[in-house]
C-alpha cells in the first residue's frame, strides 16, 4: 500500500508544483518555460559532470599502490570526460542550428519557417 501511495505521490508532484505557477496559454510559452528550466539546469549538470571527473582525479592520485583504485579512480574520470563532452556536444549542436535557422536566443520566432496556413 505505501509502495502505491508513494508511486501516485511522485507522478502527482509535477503537477502541484506547477499549480502556483504560471498558467501555460499556448504551446510556445510552454516551450519557452522548457527552455527557462533548461537554461537553469544546464550549468549545474556541466559543473556536476565536472566534479564528478575531479572526484576520479583525486581517487586515482590517492590510491598510490592499490591497483585496483586507481583503475577505478580512471574509469570515473573517463566518465566525467564523455559526459562533459557530450554535454558540450549537443551545446554546440543547438547553437549551429540555431545559427543555421536564423533562430536567435531571445529572437521572436516570427522568423522561424513554418507550415503556410497554420498559426
Amino acid at each position: 500500500m505505501k509502495k502505491v501511495l508513494s508511486t501516485i505521490a511522485l507522478y502527482a508532484l509535477p503537477f502541484m508544483a506547477l499549480a502556483g505557477g504560471p498558467q501555460l496559454t499556448n504551446v510556445e510559452d510552454f516551450f519557452q518555460s522548457i527552455g527557462r528550466i533548461i537554461e537553469v539546469l544546464l550549468p549545474i549538470v556541466v559543473a556536476l559532470a565536472l566534479l564528478f571527473f575531479f572526484w576520479g582525479l583525486a581517487k586515482y592520485i590517492l590510491a598510490a599502490g592499490d591497483e585496483e583504485k586507481k583503475k577505478e579512480g580512471k574509469n570515473i574520470m573517463i566518465w566525467g570526460i564523455v559526459a562533459l563532452f557530450v554535454m558540450v556536444a549537443v551545446w554546440g549542436l543547438v547553437e549551429f542550428i540555431g545559427e543555421a535557422l536564423d533562430v536567435n536566443i531571445g529572437d521572436d520566432l516570427s522568423n522561424v519557417p513554418g507550415v503556410p496556413g497554420l498559426p
